[in-house]
């Protein structure tokens, strides 16, 4: 969130190897959530805003419709 950062940094703190990092990223570079750029031997990632901002509004609908359905749910178990 504070900008671009090395594909190294963001494993670091990670319980997995730095290949199996890669692969989570390249699923995200794929889906538009975050871009990549090689510079020399450094790879850096950066998030893609706009393309969050559609998946935050498509799961927000999600969980509205999923609460209304629960709220059906719970009027049917009270009658």
């Amino acid at each position: 969130m504070r900008g671009p950062a090395a594909v190294t940094a963001l494993a670091e703190p990670l319980a997995m190897s730095l290949p199996a990092v890669m692969q989570h990223l390249q699923v995200l570079e794929r889906a538009g959530v975050i871009a990549t750029e090689k510079t020399g031997r450094v790879r850096s990632c950066r998030i893609e805003p706009g393309t969050l901002r559609a998946a935050e509004r498509w799961l927000s609908g999600q969980r509205t419709q999923c609460e209304r359905q629960l709220d059906r749910l719970d009027d049917y178990l009270k009658e």
